[in-house]
């Protein structure tokens, strides 16, 4: 018994197994080391096969909502663009700041947050537009629409 708690001992980090803690509460702390590798190792994996559907043409599920996604708000003669995309659709920023410039709007400010296997880009806009900012912002928002449905 003595031999198989030492093999145990020298597989977990010295963290878990602390001098003058007793036998007990150090198996103890090796199941509980186990059982987050064991969590570690299922998200990884769950990680893993998101990746490789990702990169073979699946579509990406998060939660309930279908990757990449964009939410439009038109506030005058600027817009918010909020555009959300998997890790492995880098590319979606650059066309989708090509495409407002096609359109004559301008950059006023981008930025971005990862969070887990998520981007969040936030776009802020100025219509340059000569024609009434409405149509502007309308037109503006369906092409980035058409966009992204397209990537779909």
């Amino acid at each position: 018994m003595k031999i198989l708690f030492t093999k145990l001992s020298s597989l977990v980090p010295n963290e878990v197994q602390k001098e003058g803690v007793s036998v007990p509460d150090q198996l103890d702390g090796a199941t509980n080391y186990i059982k987050k590798l064991q969590m570690k190792l299922e998200k990884m994996k769950e990680k893993k096969s998101w990746l490789q559907e990702g990169s073979s043409g699946g579509s990406n599920v998060v939660g309930e909502g279908k990757l990449p996604s964009i939410d439009i708000h038109v506030m005058g003669m600027a817009l918010e663009v909020v555009l959300i995309t998997g890790l492995n659709c880098k590319f979606m920023f650059g066309e989708t700041i090509r495409i407002v410039h096609e359109e004559g709007a301008e950059v006023v400010n981008a930025s971005f947050s990862v969070t887990d296997d998520t981007i969040f880009h936030t776009i802020h806009l100025k219509i340059n537009g000569e024609s009434e900012p409405e149509y502007e912002a309308a037109r503006i928002s369906e092409r980035l629409r058409k966009f992204v449905n397209d990537v779909n």
